[in-house]
């Protein structure tokens, strides 16, 4: 009866052994998530911009943007940026030079496009890696008759823009989450 007890209890201890094993070696470790593989993101949040539309030599309307972006924590700690600078200066080339959006028709303009335009260009300024999103908060256009009328007072209520890009709504992070 001994030996038929110390075989039982063999049986089961390799039994166990066994399946610890496989199930030890049936799953893979776990590997870094997709969140611990991106880069930490800081929010950098640009300012109005308002650039004058020149046809015919002179001014006929404006365009009201608010440009904000998602930017490598670690490449930027430290770094003082001139965005509202380098921002004016890629969105007059967008818009006035490169003339991305055609007046006439604003539903033919391709958001993506000008994301990834602006992101492109900002990399190659500030070095790449830099910008890894572009969240487009605003995109008017206002007529300069409008935008006269609002200055003399005449206009009541909100202006009478031209919505280009529907906003996105950017907030920074609560403050003191801890998490």
């Amino acid at each position: 009866m001994g030996k038929l007890l110390a075989v039982g209890l063999w049986v089961c201890i390799v039994t166990l052994g066994a399946v610890y094993g496989a199930i030890s070696l049936a799953t893979a470790p776990a590997g870094p998530s997709e969140e611990d593989q991106k880069a930490p993101l800081e929010l950098v949040k640009g300012e109005p911009i308002t650039i004058p539309v020149i046809t015919d030599g002179g001014v006929s309307g404006y365009f009201l943007t608010r440009v904000s972006f998602m930017m490598d924590k670690a490449k930027i700690t430290g770094v003082e940026l001139p965005m509202t600078e380098l921002m004016t200066d890629e969105l007059f080339t967008l818009l006035i030079g490169n003339k991305m959006v055609d007046l006439a028709n604003t539903k033919g303009f391709d958001v993506a496009v000008f994301r990834e335009k602006i992101k492109t260009d900002m990399n190659a300024h500030l070095g790449e890696g830099f910008v890894s999103q572009v969240l487009i908060e605003q995109l008017d256009y206002v007529s300069k008759e409008v935008a006269r009328k609002a200055a003399d007072g005449d206009s009541r209520g909100p202006l009478d823009a031209t919505v280009i890009v529907e906003g996105e709504k950017t907030e920074e992070p609560a403050a003191g989450s801890g998490h």
